[in-house]
């Protein structure tokens, strides 16, 4: 049997054609020193390749500068998961590149049922595949008669709690794999020149399949069933809520998304999770997660430096350095330290947070992008690019978004406690105390009026712009206040 390379993201037993086929994994050095790269990212890539390798079986690991370097014999590989990684297969010789692994529709299925599409949305996508792979289904009807249980997942934190009362889950225990790759980071960083941003810290996710199956085990049991109601909720003490933190296992390849999904579905069948929570978690796998991974390959390869709104401003230094101590906002500064502490937030920090003030302020869509792909312990080039140029920034004009998610203060005060103890008002668009997410909202608005004023759903937004009094106060403050720390 050919040997099998696996890249970082393809480690599960998924990507192998039997156990015992043999296995090249490679380190390639010129990855780290291309981007700034964040050191818990790093630390995770490098241990789950490590551990992988002392599995034991026909492995070989082998460390070089380059991919190429390491390619000494007839190989096959899954298809990788960036055009650049790509593009690198199929130059190398004695490399047989197969079909992608890891997701649930195949590439050939999605684009029969994109092709010829006005819009790409998620909710058509997502039934079609609930259609096609049979997942929580009543024959031809969706399970509890309703395709989309959204409404039932958008509950505010519970009042006057710190956190949800959910277990943690199984805490990483780390040993001298970990211990040696956090020495293996220090020294390229100290004589090879090599940088990361965030800070160091414990693992906190998982390396190994076993690790894996433990979380994905205790979420199902655990986790699951508060899932959905608080779904979209913040609390400044509680991270990750109910939130199965199963993304970077996942898209390290050490758990296969269907088999996520069967389990969510299994739970619901034996009656110990409620519809609205499975849904939810399997609207994110099969819905979400394959949607935005054909998109990446189904739009052009310049979908990347897309930008219809004219966003040119570049990251400012505090941003780009997760310098959370600058910022005075409490969401903002909370959710900027998360990244900076964990390379983790869930999924609405990162668009009603970071997303909603970075479209706010005009931030160019590309180095956004590039700022979630590096920062997060979870992002890929293709998870990021329809992610945050089509969903987070709006710079696709809408191709797979029906609006910007453009919120201001009050969005974040309904769902979140962070208001309540934070220097700014979330009502008040002048002044000293004016949110910089109410005003920056206003204020967005008011620039791209021309350009929004044909979506639907931003109808009755546009008209309030002009019920606005003080309008050229707020755009004058918020012209002032630029790309400074708010």
């Amino acid at each position: 049997m050919k040997r099998r390379w696996l890249f970082a993201d393809q480690l599960g037993p998924h990507f192998l054609d039997g156990p015992d086929q043999p296995v090249l994994l490679v380190e390639s050095k010129a990855v780290f020193r291309r981007r700034v790269f964040h050191r818990q990212k790093a630390h995770l890539v490098l241990s789950a390749l490590r551990h992988r390798a002392a599995q034991g079986g026909d492995v070989r690991l082998v460390r070089a500068e380059t991919y190429a370097e390491a390619l000494t014999e007839p190989v096959s590989v899954c298809h990788p998961t960036s055009r650049a990684a790509r593009a690198l297969v199929r130059r190398l010789p004695d490399v047989e590149m197969l079909p992608p692994r890891g997701f649930v529709t195949a590439p050939q299925d999605f684009v029969a049922w994109a092709d010829g599409r006005a819009h790409l949305r998620l909710e058509d996508f997502y039934r079609y595949a609930r259609r096609r792979h049979d997942v929580l289904m009543d024959g031809t009807e969706p399970a509890g008669g309703r395709w989309n249980l959204d409404t039932d997942n958008r509950e505010p934190p519970p009042r006057g709690a710190d956190r949800l009362d959910v277990p943690a889950p199984p805490a990483i225990t780390e040993d001298e794999i970990d211990e040696q790759v956090r020495a293996d980071l220090d020294r390229w960083q100290r004589d090879d020149g090599i940088e990361f941003v965030g800070n160091d810290g414990p693992r906190l996710f998982p390396v190994t399949r076993s690790e894996a199956l433990d979380r994905l085990r205790h979420f199902a049991r655990h986790r699951l069933p508060a899932f959905g109601p608080h779904e979209d909720a913040m609390l400044a003490g509680d991270p990750s809520m109910a939130h199965s933190m199963l993304s970077p296992a996942i898209n390290l390849g050490l758990l296969d998304p269907l088999e996520v999904v069967e389990q969510a579905e299994q739970a619901y069948r034996e009656g110990s999770a409620p519809l609205a929570s499975v849904e939810g978690l399997i609207r994110q796998i099969l819905g979400w997660r394959d949607f935005v991974w054909h998109l990446y390959w189904y739009f052009e390869p310049d979908y990347r430096a897309a930008n219809e709104l004219h966003a040119r401003h570049e990251l400012p230094r505090w941003f780009a350095d997760l310098d959370a101590g600058a910022v005075q906002a409490r969401c903002l500064s909370d959710v900027l330290a998360g990244v900076r502490d964990r390379g983790w937030v869930h999924h609405i920090p990162r668009l009603m947070v970071l997303g909603n003030y970075a479209m706010q302020r005009g931030w160019r869509p590309g180095a956004v992008a590039d700022w979630f792909h590096r920062c997060f312990v979870d992002g890929y080039e293709w998870v990021m690019t329809a992610n945050v140029i089509g969903m987070s920034q709006f710079a696709d004009g809408g191709r797979m978004s029906s609006k910007p998610y453009a919120a201001g203060g009050a969005y974040i005060h309904r769902m979140s406690d962070y208001c309540g103890g934070c220097r700014y008002d979330p009502k008040a668009r002048t002044g000293d105390d004016a949110c910089p997410y109410t005003a920056g909202y206003w204020n967005f608005l008011a620039r791209h009026e021309n350009a929004l004023a044909g979506n639907h759903r931003m109808r009755r937004p546009l008209q309030g712009l002009h019920r606005l009094a003080d309008l050229d106060a707020v755009l004058e403050q918020e012209k002032v206040r630029g790309s400074r720390a708010p």
